[in-house]
C-alpha cells in the first residue's frame, strides 16, 4: 500500500493538470518517479492519456468538415474531464487504474 504523501502526489499529478497540462504534471513525476514505483504509474499512466486523447482530438478536429468531428471533440473533452477526475480519485485511494481508450506508448 502506497504511503499518504505517494498517493497524494499521485492524485496531485492529475489535479495540477487542469492547470498546466503538461507542466505541472510533468514536474512531479519527474521529481519523485524514482523515490515510488506507485507515483512512475500514475505518471506514465498520465502521459499515455495525454497522448492519446491529443490524437482523438486531432482527428476530431479534422473530421469537422463533415460535422461528425464537432461531436466528437465535444465527446473527447468529456471523457478526458471525467477520466482525469477518476484517475485522481483512484490515485489518492491507492489504487493502480487505467484510463480507458489509452494506447500505452510509455512504459
Amino acid at each position: 500500500m502506497p504511503s499518504h504523501d505517494e498517493r497524494l502526489l499521485a492524485a496531485a499529478i492529475y489535479v495540477t493538470s487542469f492547470f498546466t497540462t503538461i507542466v505541472g504534471p510533468l514536474i512531479i513525476w519527474l521529481l519523485k518517479k524514482n523515490d515510488s514505483p506507485f507515483i512512475d504509474y500514475h505518471g506514465k499512466e498520465y502521459f499515455n492519456f495525454i497522448i492519446s486523447y491529443a490524437v482523438y482530438s486531432l482527428i476530431s478536429g479534422i473530421l469537422v468538415i463533415i460535422f461528425i468531428g464537432v461531436i466528437a471533440l465535444w465527446a473527447v473533452g468529456v471523457l478526458a474531464f471525467i477520466f482525469t477526475i477518476v484517475a485522481a480519485i483512484k490515485a489518492y485511494e491507492g489504487k493502480e487504474y487505467q484510463i480507458p481508450l489509452v494506447f500505452r506508448i510509455i512504459r
